[in-house]
């Protein structure tokens, strides 16, 4: 009687560990399945994450660039389209220029010879020596400044008028001073001539060739 009765507790001490053994066991596995459901994202998910966030910075990268680009675009047109405008107001200020410093020059030139005290023909001669000085290399500058303005094919046209200009401008002196032939005056009237000619040329050079 003794041995069953210690045989059925022996028995009921097993079942109840038994059974604390799948109560331990269920535990374990619900505090594992609730660890797994709150552990972080793990390092997968950390890479696809940052490959999102990589993609939307160089988006917004390539749209910065872009927009970058747009407004380098705009500030070199509008730069062009500046330097078109000056060099056109500076081609109007250039004729502009050109024709103040003749009218400068002739007025120089005259109020000069008219205030001269000395009337004798070697005075004279001096003075329109300096302003053959003056005149000539005014229209050398002139010229200069056309051979840079015109097409070649309008250059080459003034050559061509020039050429046949300066043999005028000799032919009419010499014609004026033969009425002198012989006498001291004829080689003041010769250069007095040319001057004249000379300075209407510089003004006609501006007026109609310069840009």
């Amino acid at each position: 009687m003794k041995k069953k009765l210690i045989i059925g507790m022996v028995t009921s001490a097993l079942v109840l560990s038994a059974c604390g053994n799948t109560s331990d066991d269920s535990s374990s596995e619900a505090a594992v399945e609730n660890q797994s459901q709150n552990q972080p994202a793990t390092n997968e998910d950390s890479v696809n994450a940052e490959s999102t966030g990589n993609a939307s910075k160089n988006a917004g990268s390539t749209s910065e660039q872009t927009d970058t680009e747009e407004s380098e675009s705009s500030a070199a047109e509008a730069d062009t389209e500046a330097k078109n405008e000056a060099s056109s107001e500076n081609e109007e200020n250039l004729k502009e220029d050109y024709l103040k410093k003749l009218n400068q020059a002739t007025k120089e030139l005259e109020e000069k010879k008219n205030q001269m005290d000395d009337d004798s023909t070697y005075a004279m001669k001096n003075m329109e020596g300096e302003r053959f000085d003056v005149l000539d290399g005014l229209l050398n500058e002139i010229y200069g400044v056309l051979e840079k303005q015109l097409p070649a094919d309008e250059m080459e046209e003034l050559r061509k008028e020039q050429r046949e200009w300066i043999e005028y401008r000799d032919k009419t002196a010499k014609k004026a001073s033969l009425k002198y032939e012989g006498g001291t005056m004829e080689q003041l009237e010769y250069v007095a001539v040319e001057n004249d000619l000379t300075e209407k040329r510089c003004y006609e050079l501006v007026k109609t060739y310069m840009e």
